[in-house]
Formats: C-alpha cells, sequence, structure tokens
C-alpha cells in the first residue's frame, strides 16, 4: 500500500466488474448534458447549513452538481420539525428534483411526493413509498467498523467513546459497527457509549465527551451532527493524546493534530449521481442501498502517528467487509450473534493495495 502523508484513503483491487447504481455510477460513460434549465432544491433538516456534518455533505453534493452540470441549486432550511412539509411543498412546486436531507423527513415525503407525480425526490437515509422518490440508504455499519478496527488497533487506553446524536437507524448501524470493529482486533478494549439526544448541541456533545475522556477513553467517535462539533472541543482541551474519529465527513479542518481519521459517508456523491440522472434522463426510484462496494461509504486515515502495519490491517478488514468474509453487523440482535474474526483469522486471499 502506498502511504500518504496527509489524507489515506484506504482502496482495495477491485474484484469483479464495477459495481453500478442508478444514484451510483462511479464512473461516467457518456459526456454530461446541460442541465441549465434544471433546478434542484434541498431541505434541510432542523441541524440547518453549517452543522459541518450531514447537511453540509448533501449541500456540498448540490454544488457540485452546479459546477458539472450548469443546474440552478437552492437550499431551504427547516427551523423545526413542523417546517419540513411546508419546505418540501414549496420546493417541489419550483424544482425537477427535491433532495431530503435525513431520516425525519420520511414521513414529509411521503405526504408531498404522491402531490407531485412530475417531480423528482431524493430521500436521505430513509425509505419512503412513492414511486417517484429516490431513497438512498448506507451502509454505515461498514463504515463504523472500520472506524472500529482503526480505533481498537491504535488506542492506549483500551477505552474508546461513542458519542451519538439520536439513536435513528442510521446512527445505529454506526454504533453496532463501530463497536463489532473494536472487538475484532481488540477485544480487552470497552466501549463507552454516550447519546446527546440532539444533533445539535456542540456544548452537550463537549460535555459528553469529556466524561468518556476522564473515564480514561483516548478516542471518541461522534455521530452526532455538529452536536459532534463539542467532541473536538472535548480533545482540544485535554491536549495531546486524545482524539477524534470524525463521522460522514473529514472534519481535521476543526482539529487536524487531534483527528485520528473519518468514517466516510458518501452523500455528495449521491446527491451528484442523482442530478446527472436526472439531466440525462435516467432518474430511477426505489431504494438503493450503498456500502463499501458501491463507493458510498469508506474510511480515511488522516494521522500520520497510525502505523503502516495498521494501515495494512485495516486495509486487509476493508478487504474481507468488500468480500463478503466478514460481515459488519447493523443491529444490536447482529452485534449480539456477532463472532469476531481477528486480523489473523482473514482469508489470505483478500485483496490489499
Amino acid at each position: 500500500m502506498e502511504r500518504q502523508i496527509s489524507r489515506r484513503k484506504l482502496t482495495i483491487a477491485a474484484s469483479g466488474a464495477l459495481a453500478l447504481t442508478a444514484i451510483g455510477r462511479n464512473a461516467r460513460l457518456v459526456a454530461a448534458q446541460d442541465g441549465s434549465d434544471v433546478t434542484v432544491t434541498m431541505v434541510t433538516d432542523t441541524a440547518g447549513l453549517g452543522d459541518q456534518n450531514f447537511n453540509d455533505i448533501t449541500y456540498k453534493g448540490g454544488q457540485d452538481a452546479v459546477e458539472e452540470y450548469g443546474i440552478t441549486f437552492n437550499a431551504l432550511e427547516s427551523q423545526t420539525e413542523a417546517d419540513y412539509e411546508p419546505n418540501i411543498t414549496t420546493a417541489a412546486e419550483s424544482s425537477n428534483l427535491v433532495i431530503a436531507t435525513g431520516f425525519y423527513l420520511t414521513d414529509s415525503v411521503n405526504a408531498v411526493a404522491p402531490q407531485f407525480p412530475d417531480t423528482n425526490f431524493l430521500l436521505i437515509d430513509a425509505v419512503a413509498e412513492p414511486e417517484n422518490v429516490s431513497s438512498v440508504l448506507f451502509k454505515e455499519n461498514e463504515g463504523g467498523f472500520l472506524a472500529g478496527v482503526l480505533a481498537g488497533l491504535f488506542t492506549k487506553t483500551n477505552k474508546i467513546g461513542v458519542v451519538g446524536g439520536q439513536r435513528i437507524p442510521p446512527v445505529l448501524r454506526y454504533e453496532v459497527g463501530f463497536v463489532a470493529g473494536v472487538n475484532s482486533v481488540n477485544p480487552d478494549a470497552e466501549v463507552i457509549i454516550s447519546y446527546a439526544d440532539t444533533f445539535g448541541d456542540p456544548a452537550l456533545g463537549k460535555e459528553l465527551a469529556l466524561a468518556q475522556y476522564n473515564q480514561g477513553a483516548d478516542i471518541s467517535f461522534p455521530i452526532a451532527g455538529s452536536t459532534g462539533i463539542g467532541v473536538f472541543d472535548a480533545a482540544k482541551e485535554k491536549g495531546a493524546g486524545f482524539w477524534v474519529i470524525a463521522a460522514d465527513a473529514d472534519q481535521a479542518h476543526l482539529g487536524p493534530e487531534y483527528q485520528l481519521g473519518a468514517a466516510l459517508k458518501k452523500i455528495d456523491v449521491a446527491v451528484l449521481n442523482t442530478v446527472g440522472a436526472v439531466v440525462e434522463g435516467n432518474f430511477e426510484g426505489g431504494s438503493h442501498n450503498l456500502g463499501i462496494n458501491e463507493d458510498g461509504v469508506d474510511i480515511l486515515v488522516t494521522s500520520d502517528e497510525v502505523t503502516q502495519e495498521q494501515l495494512d490491517t485495516i486495509a486487509a478488514y476493508k478487504a474481507a467487509v468488500a468480500n463478503g468474509d466478514v460481515l459488519a453487523p447493523a443491529t444490536d440482535e447482529e452485534l449480539e450473534a456477532y463472532t469476531p474474526t481477528a486480523p489473523e483469522a482473514l482469508p489470505e486471499a483478500s485483496p490489499v493495495a
């Protein structure tokens, strides 16, 4: 494996044909068409723009689409949950594609989409019923698993924290995958799990992370939207030797010397590909579930303190998950039944780049 100095995304050798989905096309086979007559409107959840996480990743995908296709891109911010349905309705009245950002907008999409059968909808992190909705789920358990492997290999104290926002399905998948990854490489490690019950309170995120660090944890994994910003604040307050593994996006700008890595969730890529499908006339409704093989999740290592041996082990697990040799649990029941695969038990044939 080639080791880069600052940003090291672990890749594996391709096995079989390139996986392509309606919204997960890794390679464009035709030149991008002109999208100047296409309007796309994003509706945020209550965390809004500036959360430096979920909503901002979605917004980035819209901006990427502006650059690639020349579309018009708008964003409507939801101050409360009561704003979801009217915002989605307003967006549908003037847009070719409406992006509903998050699990909590599901009911509103189910209510509004049938009223606008000629409008396309993209719902992130949940499944909606109408045929004109593309529902995009991610296998957060796979990205969380690799983050757990990183944490389990790197911890010096054998205590690791998780700060969650709310235990909705995508957060749950992250959590149980992470715990399974830790257990696979470090069965002696203890994982301390705390929930803020909100995705929008950095001060509470800091408080929860400080409590974990004070209990002996040296790494924390925030799955909490803007609440997770506080985990970086906690690490910075504690100083050298305290680490954060970000979720969803590379958040090294919050504290590059404190971020160990990031479990990437490529919402921006899903948005870009869905816009491309609309522009090119290939939009398809239905459910799409994106994991490692679909280029929907990944692991990014950002600290040079992670050793080459540790990088190789993470890459071997990534290959094993991609090949189906290791199944990252996605529910509490699957975690309870999960039998960890130690590094020495990984298939020798698993490709490691």
